[in-house]
């Protein structure tokens, strides 16, 4: 990945975009992440493909650490282990 870092807040309206572009000589997709105020594009060429199975693994792996807040947060069901005695 070439570097820029840069920080956005994902709302429950983000929009998510893919757009291939099949040019013969240099094909590539772009994955666009949109909210009102932000854009993000992440240009994927050809041979990266599992940076982004990495990628949809990472966001689901945060979308479970989310999910997890919500219920610690809503005082769910969680299994603590009792101390030895």
């Amino acid at each position: 990945m070439q570097t820029i870092t840069t920080s956005a807040h994902i709302e429950p309206d983000t929009r998510f975009r893919v757009t291939p572009f099949p040019d013969r000589t240099n094909p590539f997709i772009s994955l666009r992440i949109e909210g009102d105020f932000a854009e993000i594009a992440l240009i994927a060429r050809l041979g990266t493909s599992q940076a982004l199975r990495d990628l949809a693994c990472a966001a689901i792996e945060a979308a479970g650490a989310l999910d997890a807040m919500t219920t610690d947060t809503a005082g769910g069901d969680r299994h603590v282990p009792q101390a030895s005695r």
